[in-house]
């Protein structure tokens, strides 16, 4: 992985640490500073992501050239960055374990210029999957036990972007991709049906209809929106009839007051004897969008969500930060106004009943009746253990989302549960910030 993945203040910073000698260890937090106010709880996601580059993380020759000739870098820099590996320690709290803001979600302790170089590659890959992940679980919370499918691969920001997307939204319980390679490399369910275009290929609606259920009897989801829905619904069971399809074939509408149209097509269908065809809907959806429908009691069986859940249309990024908060013996901390940060090395405990966290240092002794939440996931510069299938991470989710409370849960007003910090991280910050004043 090359090392020019980076900001160049990173480089620059990295440069004249090794020309000082400023080689100690140092330990940085990677938090939330707050909060969208429209969520109630963070997923965590994106750690996993960045273990393999930063365990690979290197300069070759090339970058080398580069970093000499464009950017002015000397000698002696460009001898230090290619010795350059990464040799320090990594924790996080796990992916798919439920997330507050004002609390570590990964610390960094390693030698200064080595726990600089990586922060930019960490808060790219952590903000951007708990961010998608934080947004994805809405939607599965406002389906209430329907299926929800992810439709966005073509509105991602970036190809690598809906693969990630995919595998964090299957994370928080998406039950199918439309993404066939997220689907190949991830171990995920692919799905998908038809588009207009195929529809309009055709002489008439019924004709396509016929051509894709003979051609995939196994699954025959009819897109039925494309000229009159409920024309295309008649069509869709004219088609499952004559065929006789088996298994669970489908329709799925794109367009128009969903409320009113699967209850129609319930009706239609049921009327037919096919009340096993599953109805699909989709079209810009959001999970307040599913919620309504849910409420209402629509005949949804599956939602296919795409953009508004892909790139996080409400709230498209985190504020997160990543600080120095020790270097050697001496605790650190940022006194800018709205920007603010706690010093030392931290562990945080969460009890789950009242659900509230407790950031504590992290040689205080664990706080009776609380589990800790930051694992070591790099040991000396090497991922510590296997990586974790996407089942594990997701049982770990499901785990704490049934203790939250509703509050945190709620898609409209949402209340975030406590993060406190204990009576020695508040002395350090008082005595921190007497000393920088």
């Amino acid at each position: 992985m090359t090392g020019l993945l980076t900001d160049l203040y990173e480089l620059t910073m990295a440069a004249s640490y090794w020309r000082r000698g400023m080689n100690d260890q140092a330990t940085f937090s990677l938090f939330v500073r707050q909060l969208p106010s429209q969520r109630g709880f963070l997923v965590a996601a994106g750690i996993e992501s960045c273990l393999d580059f930063v365990q690979e993380l290197r300069f070759d020759e090339e970058d080398l050239r580069y970093l000499r000739d464009s950017l002015g870098f000397t000698a002696r820099d460009l001898e230090a960055f290619r010795r350059f590996r990464f040799t320090g320690d990594i924790w996080a709290i796990p992916e798919g374990r439920v997330a507050l803001a004002g609390e570590p979600l990964v610390q960094v302790t390693a030698p200064l210029p080595e726990a600089q170089l990586i922060e930019t590659v960490l808060l790219n890959q952590v903000t951007f999957e708990t961010t998608i992940a934080s947004k994805a679980v809405r939607c599965v919370i406002a389906a209430g036990g329907r299926d929800v499918i992810d439709f966005s691969f073509r509105r991602t920001q970036g190809i690598e972007a809906g693969l990630d997307v995919a595998r964090v939204s299957a994370l928080v319980g998406f039950a199918r991709t439309s993404n066939v390679e997220a689907a190949r490399r991830y171990g995920l369910v692919a799905t998908g049906t038809m588009a207009h275009s195929y529809i309009e290929a055709f002489p008439g609606e019924i004709d396509a209809f016929r051509a894709f259920a003979q051609d995939f009897p196994g699954r025959a989801t009819f897109l039925v929106d494309t000229y009159d829905t409920i024309r295309g619904v008649e069509r869709a069971i004219a088609v499952i009839k004559e065929l006789g399809l088996q298994g669970r074939p489908g329709i799925r509408i794109d367009s128009g007051n969903l409320d009113r149209l699967t209850r129609q097509s319930r009706r239609l269908l049921d009327r037919s004897g096919l009340e096993h065809v599953r109805i699909v809907v989709s079209g810009g959806l959001d999970e307040l969008q599913i919620d309504d429908l849910v409420r209402g009691g629509a005949p949804i069986d599956a939602f296919g969500v795409g953009t508004r859940m892909g790139v996080s249309a409400d709230h498209p990024y985190l504020d997160t930060a990543y600080k120095l908060v020790c270097y050697g013996d001496r605790p650190v901390m940022k006194l800018s106004r709205g920007k603010v940060t706690s010093p030392g090395r931290t562990q945080v405990f969460r009890k789950s009943r009242p659900f509230g966290d407790l950031v504590v240092l992290y040689d205080e002794a664990a706080p009776a009746g609380r589990e800790p939440l930051l694992e070591q996931v790099m040991e000396k510069g090497r991922r510590k253990g296997r990586r974790p299938a996407l089942s594990e991470s997701r049982a770990r989710f499901e785990a704490d989302l049934a203790l939250l409370p509703a509050a945190a849960r709620d898609l409209r007003e949402p209340r975030a549960p406590s993060v406190r910090s204990s009576p020695a991280v508040q002395r350090m910050s008082a005595q921190t910030r007497s000393g920088l004043l």
